[in-house]
Order: C-alpha cells, then sequence, then structure tokens
C-alpha cells in the first residue's frame, strides 16, 4: 500500500494537534530526550576524538563460530551500526569490481548516464548525490545477494531484532528476501558528491501516517524511554508516499559491500550512531519554534533531512565509518542517521555494492513480486528511476546464474 496526501500543509497541521493532544508536556518530554541524546553524542564525540572505535566490529568468521559475544549484540543495538569484517574474500572482491568495470564500460554506461532519469529523492539536501550507478543485475551484485556468506551475516543481523511482540509475529529473520539496489564506483578527487545527513524510509509519514505512529508509540506518548528501535512491531505494516528511490520494502539495516580499500576521507559513509536519535528527531518537530506547517523542513517523497539549525547536538556524533577492505561490510539500522563524505581525497576509487538486510514479511514478499519482473527482464527495480539501463546489457545476470538460495530470495516461489 502507499500513502498519499492530497494537502500536506493541512495534514502537518492536523497531525501536530493529534500528537500535542496526546502528550500535552511535549516540551518537557523533549528535554528529557535532548539532554539524554545530547549526552551521548558527547560521549561518542569524545571516543571518536581519541581516536577510539565508535562504530562496534565483528568479524564474520564470529558469526559463523557463534562467538560474538552479549556485549558486543548490545552495542550494536545501542549504535544502530555495525562493520562486519571478511565476510568475502579479498581477492574474490577484487574480482567482482573489475568485472564490474568491465560490465558498465562494454555496455558505454557513462554515455547513458546522461539521458538517466532524474532522481529527486535527495533533491533537498544541501549536498546532492555520491556518484551512483543505476545497474542492478550485474553478475557480481546477484552473486553477493545470494551468497550463503552475505546470507548468514544478514540472519545475524535480522535475529537482533524483536521478531515477537504486540501478541504477533512481525517476520522470519532466517529468510533474506533481495532488495536490489545500486553501485557506487567514486573516482579518486571527486568533489561535492557526497549525501548530507538525513534519514531513509519515511520523511513526513513517521508523524502523520497511522502505523509509523504505532511503531513510536512510546515517544509519542512520552514513555520514550521504552522505546525500543529494534522492536519490529507495525515497522511491516507502514505505508510510505511513493517516489524514485523510496524503500518500499522493509529493511532492518541499510548496508554495503566493500569492493575497493577506502577509509575516512575517501568519500565514505558517515553515521551518527545512536539507535534511539529518532525519538530525539521526532519530538523536535513537535517543538513551539517549528511552524506548525512543517516537521523541521521533512518533505514527501524525499529523504529526511537533518538539518543542523534543528538537530545540532546530533551532528556532534556524526563519524566516518572506519577503514574498510575488500570484502568487509557495513549495516546501519533503517533510523539511523547517515551522510557521505563530500570529498574523495584517497588515491583510488571507492566503490561498493549496496546490499541491505531484509527479512521474510507479507511487506517484503508483496515487493518482490513487483521486482521480479525487473530481474527478468534487466529493467530497473520498481523503486528506483526508471532507466532500464541493462536491458540489453550483455553479460548481465539470468537465472542460470541462481542458485536454489538466490531463486528463493528473488521470490521464485512466491
Amino acid at each position: 500500500m502507499a500513502l498519499h496526501i492530497d494537502d500536506l500543509p493541512a495534514a502537518i497541521r492536523q497531525a501536530k494537534r493529534e500528537l500535542r493532544a496526546m502528550l500535552p508536556n511535549y516540551r518537557e518530554v523533549f528535554a528529557e530526550v535532548e539532554a539524554a541524546v545530547t549526552q551521548e553524542a558527547d560521549r561518542i564525540a569524545t571516543l571518536r576524538d581519541r581516536g577510539e572505535a565508535v562504530i562496534p566490529e565483528i568479524a564474520f568468521k564470529d558469526i559463523v563460530e557463534g562467538r560474538v559475544s552479549d556485549a558486543q549484540v548490545a552495542l550494536v543495538k545501542q549504535r544502530g551500526a555495525c562493520v562486519i569484517r571478511n565476510v568475502f574474500d579479498r581477492s574474490l572482491v577484487e574480482q567482482w569490481d573489475n568485472e564490474i568495470a568491465e560490465y558498465v564500460e562494454r555496455n558505454n554506461l557513462d554515455a547513458r548516464l546522461l539521458n538517466r532519469a532524474e532522481d529527486k529523492y535527495f533533491g533537498q539536501l544541501a549536498s546532492s548525490k555520491p556518484q551512483i550507478y543505476g545497474v542492478y543485475w550485474s553478475k557480481p551484485q546477484v552473486l553477493a545477494r545470494q551468497s550463503s556468506e552475505l546470507t548468514q551475516a544478514r540472519v545475524f543481523l535480522n535475529r537482533l531484532w524483536r521478531t515477537q511482540s504486540e501478541g504477533r509475529v512481525h517476520f522470519d529473520p532466517d529468510h533474506v528476501p533481495v532488495y536490489a539496489d545500486r553501485l557506487r564506483r567514486r573516482p579518486p578527487g571527486s568533489e561535492s558528491l557526497g549525501l548530507s545527513a538525513h534519514c531513509d524510509g519515511g520523511s513526513v509519514e513517521r508523524w502523520i501516517e497511522p502505523n509509523f505512529r504505532k511503531v513510536y508509540r512510546h515517544v509519542f506518548s512520552g514513555n520514550w524511554r521504552d522505546y525500543d528501535p529494534f522492536d519490529a512491531a507495525w515497522r511491516t505494516e507502514v505505508e510510505e508516499i511513493p517516489s524514485p528511490a523510496v524503500c518500499s520494502m522493509f529493511r532492518t539495516f541499510q548496508g554495503w559491500t566493500a569492493l575497493t580499500q577506502q577509509g575516512p576521507g575517501d568519500g565514505t559513509l558517515q553515521l551518527v550512531p545512536i539507535a534511539n536519535s529518532m525519538a530525539y528527531i521526532l519530538l523536535r518537530a513537535l517543538q513551539d519554534d517549528v511552524a506548525e506547517d512543517d516537521l523541521c523542513g521533512a518533505m514527501p517523497g524525499r529523504a529526511l533531512s537533518i538539518k543542523a539549525d534543528y538537530h545540532a547536538p546530533l551532528f556532534r556524533a556524526l563519524s566516518s565509518i572506519p577503514l574498510m577492505q575488500p570484502g568487509d561490510t557495513v549495516f546501519w539500522h533503517s533510523d539511523v542517521i547517515h551522510a557521505v563524505e563530500d570529498a574523495h581525497r584517497g588515491k583510488g576509487y571507492s566503490n561498493v555494492m549496496y546490499i541491505a538486510s531484509l527479512p521474510g514479511c507479507a511487506k517484503n514478499d508483496a515487493y518482490l513480486k513487483r521486482q521480479l519482473p525487473s530481474f527478468l527482464d534487466g529493467a530497473s527495480p520498481p523503486d528506483f528511476p526508471a532507466d532500464h539501463f541493462e536491458t540489453d546489457f550483455v553479460g548481465r545476470a539470468s537465472t542460470d546464474d541462481l542458485t536454489t538460495q538466490g531463486r528463493a530470495q528473488l521470490g521464485f516461489d512466491l
């Protein structure tokens, strides 16, 4: 289902009236949240500035052998993000990177990019978008998505969530459907191709749409300490405003796999590693210094922008991810604030495959049925600009490249 709003200013005004009526002491509650978030952001900034890690790191072999400690899990859930090291063998990933380069060159993708469909999803952000290629069905992408290694890592991540609450089972963590996403191939020296701080997975909907309100029920009732970002209740039932690049599936974690070495200064990912920062964002928009028809600049069908004017404490914690090697992966909770460094000052390409973690649920099954024809035809998936570059690409992945697991993850069995 998709959410349609005919009169957005009126809908925002109505939402604020309702939410403030539910929480008459919204000023006092926000002050508590702001104090807690500021303290956590300052603590993260202090650790970062001392050169200590602020993004938890897990060895993939520890996931395989069941050696991830309770303390590691607790830190991932607190920070809402983690790096998983050595998911793939470096030599395999370097081969994939070369194959992708040959794939886009052989099919003259750069020339086609000049005529690509406009992607307005990031249009409101101060920085527009990194160098992203509208390629979804190269063989390396398909092989990585269906791999036993990445599947096992994502099952581990899915299981960090509370899959049962409110008397219901919300999703199957052991099934990992495919959400076909793009590539980033960022050459050294590229400037102003980053992304300003933002969240995906809903903008104005978070305040307006009924099921989103249920997701954040503890925040909007003032019991914000009871809010658990990893409680899946209602997450699989929310409705988004349709727009190119707005994700229609439920992702437990967004993520990417490193194809090249890259680290701070290389135009890489930045995170605000505070899993419950959404409580601050939601209540901030209800405060009296924000216009009645405004939600701190949130726009329908766009990324939810995080602005220094409104959300200054959060920026203290904005931190670049650590040095990544080919075959490492990074994942961040679907509500975690993230950005991309404007400048790539490194010496080599900064390349990644965007591959998220998702669970089995009705919402995701519905999207798989819409996405499957895109794979068969080499078309752009439903959530993305309708470029359809790969329909005639030589070397595109086909059903012959799919394993039994790959077919199930793409929804052939639905």
